[in-house]
C-alpha cells in the first residue's frame, strides 16, 4: 500500500471509534506511531528510574573529587613548605626560650627587687619604698606589679629608670609621677611609678611531663 493511501486512511479515520482490542486491524502507520510512542515512554521511564539516580550519584562523586583535589593541592603546598615552616618554628621557639629566660620565676622576685634597690642606690637615690602588690594571673603568664617611690635629682632619676629598663629580667614601667619635694631646693624630685614584671605560666601539657 502506498504512503499516500496510508495518509488518506489516517485523515479519514474516526479516532473516536478506535478500540485497543482491534489494534491489529489499525492502519500500519497508526500502529507504527503507537509503537514509537510506547518505546519513547518506556525509554523515558527507564531513564528516570535508572539513569537519573546514577547521574545524581555522578554529580556527587564529581563534587567530592573536586573537594579532595583542592585538599590535596593545599596539603601538597604545605608539604612543599614544611622544611621552611620547621625552620621558622625553630627560630620562634628559640626566641620564645630567650624571652622566657628574661621572665623571673616566683622565687626570683625578691632578688629582682634587690636589683632594683641596688640600681637606685648606685644612682644615689633615696628609696622611700618598693612595695609589692598582689599578683595577677593571666592566661599564659602571671603579672607581678609593685610600687616604687624614690628621691633624687633629675639626672639621677633618669639614670635609675634607664638602669631598671636595662635589667636582665623584664620590668615594664607605668604611671610615672615626678614632682619636686616640698621644702626642698627645687632640684630634688620624688619619682612615684608602677612597675610590672612577669613570670611564665606553663600550660597543662607542659606541666604533665
Amino acid at each position: 500500500m502506498s504512503l499516500k493511501g496510508e495518509l488518506r486512511r489516517l485523515r479519514e479515520l474516526d479516532w473516536r471509534e478506535l478500540d485497543i482490542k482491534e489494534a491489529g486491524v489499525w492502519p500500519w502507520s497508526l500502529q507504527l506511531i503507537c509503537c514509537l510512542l510506547v518505546l519513547g515512554l518506556t525509554f523515558a521511564g527507564m531513564h528516570w528510574y535508572l539513569a537519573a539516580p546514577a547521574r545524581e550519584e555522578l554529580e556527587r562523586v564529581e563534587a567530592e573529587e573536586s573537594r579532595l583535589l583542592r585538599d590535596y593541592r593545599s596539603k601538597a603546598a604545605q608539604a612543599a613548605n614544611l622544611p621552611l615552616m620547621r625552620e621558622q618554628m625553630e627560630v620562634l621557639e628559640a626566641r620564645m626560650g630567650a624571652l622566657r629566660e628574661m621572665l623571673p620565676s616566683g622565687t626570683e622576685i625578691p632578688s629582682l627587687i634587690d636589683n632594683i634597690s641596688e640600681t637606685a642606690i648606685d644612682n644615689q637615690l633615696t628609696i622611700d619604698f618598693i612595695r609589692l602588690r598582689s599578683p595577677v594571673a593571666q592566661e599564659y603568664y602571671t603579672e607581678q606589679p609593685f610600687d616604687i617611690q624614690v628621691q633624687g635629682d633629675y639626672h639621677q632619676v633618669a639614670a635609675f629608670l634607664a638602669g631598671v629598663a636595662g635589667l636582665p629580667r623584664i620590668v615594664t614601667q607605668h604611671d610615672f609621677t615626678l614632682a619636686p619635694i616640698e621644702g626642698g631646693s627645687g632640684q630634688r624630685l620624688r619619682l612615684s611609678m608602677l612597675a610590672r614584671t612577669y613570670s611564665y605560666r606553663p600550660n597543662d601539657e607542659e606541666e604533665a611531663p
